[in-house]
């Protein structure tokens, strides 16, 4: 069993990916990125993967976590899921492992996660 760290600012993306991933068989915190300190709740959970949005509430940017959590964890896959496919080429998206951009087909995300997931193991 993997466990995986949402970081989303909507409660009903949280909800959907935390369900999801819960029916698939993997532990899940979800957390929104904004009034939280990441690094802690990092060191707690030790997850296998992060799932990270990009655009934040409460002018967070989650692409300056992305930062953070490379800075402090470089091996932790970090899959960048936002609804905004403009952010694919932005010089600090290439630190991430994947990008997927949002859809209400939860589908291409669960796949990515997976196959990330089935790499960390065979490392």
């Amino acid at each position: 069993m993997s466990t995986v760290l949402i970081i989303d600012d909507e409660p009903v993306i949280r909800m959907l990916y935390t369900t999801e991933l819960r029916r698939l068989g993997h532990r899940v915190e979800a957390v929104d990125g904004t009034s939280e300190d990441i690094e802690p709740i990092l060191d707690r959970l030790v997850p296998d993967l992060v799932v990270l949005d990009i655009r934040l509430g409460e002018g967070a940017c989650g692409l300056d976590l992305l930062q953070k959590i490379r800075s402090r964890h470089p091996q932790l896959p970090v899959v960048l899921c936002t609804a905004y496919d403009c952010f694919r080429h932005d010089l600090k998206s290439i630190a991430a492992d994947a990008y997927v951009v949002k859809s209400s087909d939860t589908a291409p995300l669960l796949r990515t996660i997976e196959d990330l997931l089935a790499r960390r193991a065979k490392a």
